[in-house]
């Protein structure tokens, strides 16, 4: 299943792609699959520091609740009450 790829851990898997003269990228089968990623799909492209990312966008509606169960006991500086 994870041919030529090293998994890092079981959400984590690193493939070797090759850019190609028109500098455009194929993302490998099980990535797409894993996030869902079919044609049309837009990504967020960035760089941070020596790396790039493709982040899929999702419409805010798919959002919904992502941050359930999130622990939002902080500690607050007294002014900021």
């Amino acid at each position: 299943m994870y041919r030529n790829a090293i998994i890092i851990s079981m959400e984590t898997i690193m493939k070797t792609v090759k850019v190609s003269p028109k500098f455009q990228v194929v993302i490998p089968h099980q990535i797409r699959k894993s996030l869902g990623i079919k044609p049309g799909t837009k990504v967020h492209v960035l760089q941070y520091e020596d790396r790039i990312e493709y982040i899929p966008v999702k419409k805010a509606k798919q959002m919904r609740g992502f941050l359930k169960g999130i622990n939002t006991t902080v500690k607050r500086e007294k002014d900021r009450i």
